[in-house]
C-alpha cells in the first residue's frame, strides 16, 4: 500500500474506533453508601483504582447550623458536586428538584462553553439528573446538548416492571454500566458522569445488612467495567483519563437506614481516585462534595469565567504545580 493511501486509510478509522487525544474525566456518583460499609465490604475493583491514587473519606451538607447548611438528600448532593456549590446557591433542596439556579454553571456547561466541540456523555438510572439537573435544552444553561445520553429506563415499565425489591433498578444500573464501558471504549467522550442507584435502596430497605453488602459488591464489579475500558484506551490512545469515584450522601447511624438530615454519619461521604497527585486536603477527610467540581475542572485544564469560579464553595484537590 502506497503512504499516501495508508495515511487516508488510517484517517478514515479513527472515527470508526473512537480516536481521539487529551484528558479525559468519568465521575462516578454510588448512592448512598456509608463510608464505613465501603470499607468494610471486598471492593477489589474501587481497591485498584485507589492504590494508583486515593482513598478519603469526606463530607457533603454544607456548613452545619450556617447559611450553606444543605440536605443530604440524593439530588441535592449530585447537584453541589456539578456546580461546586452547596444547596443555598444552587436551589436544589430536594428530590422534586423544582427551581434550579443555572446561574451556577454545571461542570458540563463550564465544559462545553470552553471547548464547544467536546463530547459529553451522561449513563444514568434517573432521567431527572439530565433534564432538570443538567437542564439539557434549556435557554438558561445555554441549550446545553449532551452528545450520549443513556437514561430514562426507571420509565420503561414494560421492559423493567417495578417491584418492590427494587430489582429492576439493579437491572437497569447493570444496563447502565455495560453501555458507559461501551460507549467510553469506543467513543471516548470528554467528559462522562455515571450513575448508579440499588446502593441506596438497599440501604433505605435494610439499612447494614447483607443486603446492602451484595449490593455494594455489585456497584465494585460495575465500575470494573468501566475502570477496565479506562484503561484499554490509555493503552492504546495515549489519553490520560481521571475518574473520579463518590457517593451523594452518608447514612443515619447505627442502623444506616435513613438519610437528609445533618449527623455526622450522614454528612459523611468518601471518594476514590486514580490520579496520585492529590493534595493534603484529600487525605485529611475534610474535603466536600463541593470541591470535585474544581479538581474535576483543574484535570482538564479548561478556562473558567471569573465569576464562576467566584461562585464555588469548594477548591481543587489536586496538588498545587
Amino acid at each position: 500500500m502506497k503512504p499516501r493511501v495508508f495515511i487516508v486509510f488510517l484517517i478514515c478509522l479513527f472515527p470508526v474506533f473512537g480516536f481521539s487525544q487529551g484528558k479525559k474525566v468519568v465521575f462516578i456518583i454510588l448512592d448512598g453508601i456509608p463510608a464505613p460499609e465501603l470499607e468494610r465490604v471486598e471492593t477489589p475493583n474501587m481497591d485498584e483504582i485507589a492504590k494508583k491514587g486515593g482513598y478519603s473519606r469526606a463530607f457533603t451538607g454544607g456548613e452545619r447550623g450556617g447559611e450553606s447548611e444543605t440536605p443530604t438528600i440524593s439530588a441535592v448532593g449530585y447537584n453541589s458536586l456539578l456546580t461546586g456549590t452547596w444547596a443555598n446557591k444552587h436551589n436544589v433542596w430536594d428530590n422534586d428538584i423544582e427551581s434550579p439556579d443555572y446561574a451556577y454553571w454545571s461542570v458540563f456547561r463550564l465544559m462545553r462553553e470552553a471547548r464547544p466541540k467536546s463530547k459529553l456523555a451522561i449513563f444514568s438510572t434517573w432521567e431527572d439528573n439530565r433534564t432538570k439537573l443538567l437542564g439539557e435544552g434549556l435557554g438558561e444553561t445555554g441549550n446545553l446538548k449532551l452528545d450520549f445520553a443513556f437514561d430514562g429506563f426507571e420509565k420503561d415499565t414494560l421492559r423493567f416492571p417495578h417491584d418492590l425489591e427494587k430489582g429492576y433498578i439493579q437491572k437497569i444500573d447493570n444496563l447502565v454500566s455495560y453501555e458507559a464501558a461501551h460507549i467510553l471504549k469506543n467513543q471516548a467522550p470528554d467528559l462522562s458522569w455515571v450513575y448508579l442507584e440499588f446502593t441506596d435502596d438497599m440501604g433505605h430497605s435494610f439499612g447494614k445488612s447483607p443486603q446492602l453488602t451484595a449490593a455494594i459488591e455489585l456497584a465494585d464489579r460495575q465500575v470494573g467495567r468501566i475502570w477496565e475500558a479506562i484503561e484499554f484506551r490509555e493503552k492504546n490512545f495515549g489519553e490520560e483519563w481521571l475518574i473520579w469515584i463518590t457517593t451523594d450522601h452518608g447514612r443515619k447511624a447505627p442502623d444506616y437506614k435513613d438519610h437528609g438530615g445533618q449527623s455526622d454519619s450522614e454528612r459523611e461521604i468518601w471518594m476514590v481516585t486514580n490520579i496520585s497527585n492529590l493534595s493534603e486536603k484529600f487525605y485529611s477527610g475534610n474535603a466536600a462534595m463541593v470541591d470535585i467540581l474544581p479538581t474535576l475542572i483543574d484535570f482538564m485544564g479548561i478556562p473558567v469565567p471569573e465569576m464562576q469560579k467566584q461562585n464555588w464553595d469548594g477548591t481543587s484537590l489536586l496538588q498545587k504545580k
